[in-house]
């Protein structure tokens, strides 16, 4: 009788046989099943091309940031017509600037890392900060682009010009900028899910 059951585990450790799941894998010639060489791969070419969209989403908001700053930097046209005389647009443009300078140094840090190979900062740390930068700068855009639209529409109701299509121009690159940020969140957040704390 306990010779049968010590057979029985002994096939069943097996390298052939996956034991989680309890179905026959085939193994490689150095030992090692097929199934946890694909997992690995797998897991592999997600990671790179969450690397690689995370980057790109980063590229767009830093190109729509820098883009509803200098539109927005060169609107003044005279006779009132300057972004310097409301505060909505002053508004928009600060928090231009900021996205800018926050996409640009993430942008530098992530082709840098994906260059070199070597990350600047912890793992955790990094996660944390892209999770928690990303949320304040889409939320700080959207805000900014929202105070600004009430008073783009009623200078509009006067007649259109350069200087309310120049802030609408603005507006919309700052919305832009905002639907970017908003979706690198999304994969900030899942990779600071994907995390260990402990």
């Amino acid at each position: 009788m306990s010779n049968s059951v010590g057979l029985e585990l002994e096939r069943k450790a097996s390298p052939g046989n996956d034991m989680e799941r309890g179905s026959p894998v085939a193994a490689t010639a150095s030992g090692e099943t097929e199934h946890g060489i694909g997992s690995i791969l797998r897991r592999w070419k997600r990671e790179d091309l969450i690397r690689k969209g995370s980057l790109t989403l980063r590229a767009l908001a830093l190109v729509f940031s820098l883009l509803s700053f200098i539109i927005m930097a060169s609107n003044n046209h005279g006779g009132g017509q300057d972004f310097g005389n409301y505060e909505e647009f002053r508004y928009l443009l600060a928090i231009a600037i900021l996205s800018t300078l926050y996409t640009g140094l993430q942008c530098f840090r992530h082709v840098n890392e994906l260059s070199r190979g070597k990350q600047f900062v912890d793992p955790k740390t990094a996660a944390m900060i892209d999770f928690v930068g990303d949320q304040i700068l889409a939320y700080l855009l959207l805000s900014s682009a929202s105070s600004a639209i009430p008073m783009t529409n009623r200078m509009r109701e006067g007649g259109d010009n350069i200087f309310t299509d120049s802030c609408a121009a603005a507006i919309s690159m700052s919305l832009l900028a905002f639907i970017s940020l908003a979706c690198s969140s999304v994969i900030a957040g899942y990779k600071l899910s994907t995390q260990s704390f402990i």
